[in-house]
């Protein structure tokens, strides 16, 4: 993969988001891909268990958001991109995030983790701070 091949595999991810149904999904990520939702959360296997989880995540492939991307790193077949994402016209939902995603010879994502940050989360252990 190179910085051109993971900027149009950004591309297609947020397209296919917009798009409604999840047939598309198959055209982004391998049969037997992986995505995992977060650092410590249990990845979800395969593209039916990705598309279901998908239509879970989403109010709809029409709902309101500005998607921005960053790629930090392109290594062999990994990259790693950081992303702000807005949700709705006056913005009631916004994150960041960083994205680790393997990808097979044909370009499509073998294994997607995503690590995002919502602005009250805390960065420090909670612990950790008492």
């Amino acid at each position: 993969m190179d910085r051109k091949q993971v900027t149009g595999w950004l591309a297609a991810y947020e397209q296919a988001w917009r798009t409604p149904g999840t047939d598309v999904l198959a055209t982004i990520f391998t049969p037997q891909a992986s995505y995992q939702q977060g650092p410590y959360r249990t990845p979800v296997i395969g593209l039916e268990a990705i598309a279901a989880m998908w239509e879970d995540e989403r109010t709809g492939s029409d709902e309101v958001f500005h998607m921005t991307s960053e790629i930090v790193a392109v290594e062999g077949d990994t990259a790693v991109a950081r992303l702000e994402v807005r949700y709705g016209d006056r913005v009631p939902q916004e994150y960041r995030d960083l994205w680790i995603m393997r990808f097979a010879e044909d370009g499509r994502c073998v294994a997607f983790e995503e690590w995002p940050f919502w602005p009250a989360q805390s960065t420090a252990d909670p612990a950790a701070e008492s």
